[in-house]
């Protein structure tokens, strides 16, 4: 198989992290005879120093003509200062709605060898977490109309949570058909006790699953839903979430792993094509110092190798990999604890490759 993948490496950890992942696609597609062929291009703050657009259309257009694309990391303290508009964030939005990618899913799970690097107690993380967040990716309030006046009272500001029939049907379709791969349960978040927007969610989720008599649906307000995700993970499977609950949320699973920086992303649209990236942001303070964890990038590659590329043995092969060096005692800093060997973003990234090309 040969497959044409662009690297948006971006900002802070994000090169450094980004490289790691290439490093593991090269042993994958030495050891299975593939290849990965690749090209970079600027995203994020780097390009807007260099262009003055956070996404050009030339990135965008090299995205388009991809198989699938890798991203690292954009944004930091350098470029708060700009309008909205202007922030590396907007190319990042930008790029999900043009491409259509509005489906974006962040398994969250416990990996052996790291329970105790978990917040939570002992008890709780025995019974285990497998959790898949599938989150709408281009509507809500992220995208609908927002502005600043001046009123009575001074500045006001408002942002607009807009969700269409279709924009709700299609997420949960997506949730729907990969919990029927999985222990087939369903928990859709929502605040229909509060808003509008929430109640025809509720509506429309309620309908799909009509189609879906093999999959369990329970609806769990999200302020409970966040209690519970600490309370017991385990008794979670598919969580079908909007936007913003599902920004929130899969920041929150996150850290019950050990880590923000074990986690991957896959955001997908109608085809097989998809943008792939760790959820952790650019974490400016480590870049440039060999600290950084790769696991969550070299993970959203072994996602792409799975959903865009359908390659499920070697998607597997990756994530063993990841198992296998994290059940010994080599840790980044984020994870590490005492009498456990702290390593850097390169030698995980190497171990990684040396457990993947060993099998």
């Amino acid at each position: 198989m040969r497959k044409r993948i662009t690297l948006l490496p971006g900002d802070g950890i994000g090169p450094e992290i980004v490289s790691q992942a290439v490093l593991i696609l090269d042993k994958v597609a030495s050891k299975f005879g593939h290849e990965f062929d690749t090209i970079s291009r600027s995203a994020g703050g780097c390009a807007l120093d260099e262009t003055g657009d956070p996404m050009p259309e030339a990135t965008i257009e090299a995205c388009r003509q991809s198989d699938a694309v890798l991203l690292g990391a954009v944004g930091g303290p350098r470029w708060d200062h700009l309008e909205g508009y202007k922030r590396p964030e907007a190319g990042l939005l930008r790029i999900r709605r043009e491409l259509g990618l509005f489906a974006n899913l962040r398994p969250a799970v416990f990996i052996e060898g790291l329970k105790d690097a978990s917040p939570l107690r002992a008890e709780i993380t025995a019974r285990g977490m497998d959790i898949l967040i599938v989150r709408e990716l281009t509507g809500g309030i992220y995208f609908g109309p927002r502005g600043m006046t001046t009123g009575p009272s001074g500045r006001e500001a408002f942002d607009t949570e807009i969700y269409s029939e279709e924009e709700i049907r299609r997420i949960a379709r997506v949730a729907f058909d990969l919990a029927r791969g999985r222990r087939g349960k369903v928990v859709s978040v929502d605040k229909a006790n509060v808003l509008a927007s929430s109640r025809l969610w509720r509506a429309v989720v309620t309908e799909t699953a009509a189609n879906y008599r093999d999959v369990t649906l329970d609806h769990m307000l999200v302020d409970n839903a966040a209690m519970q995700i600490i309370r017991d993970p385990s008794q979670f499977d598919v969580l079908l979430t909007s936007n913003m609950f599902g920004d929130i949320l899969s920041d929150e699973a996150s850290a019950l792993t050990g880590s923000i920086g074990l986690l991957p992303s896959a955001s997908l649209g109608g085809s097989s094509f998809g943008l792939y990236e760790p959820i952790h942001g650019s974490a400016p303070d480590l870049a440039g110092r060999d600290l950084a964890n790769p696991i969550a990038a070299i993970l959203s590659a072994a996602m792409m190798m799975r959903h865009s590329f359908g390659l499920e043995k070697e998607a597997q092969a990756v994530e063993a990999a990841v198992s296998r060096v994290l059940a010994g005692t080599f840790r980044t800093a984020d994870i590490l604890s005492p009498g456990l060997i702290p390593v850097g973003t390169r030698e995980m990234g190497r171990l990684i490759a040396e457990a993947v090309a060993k099998g």
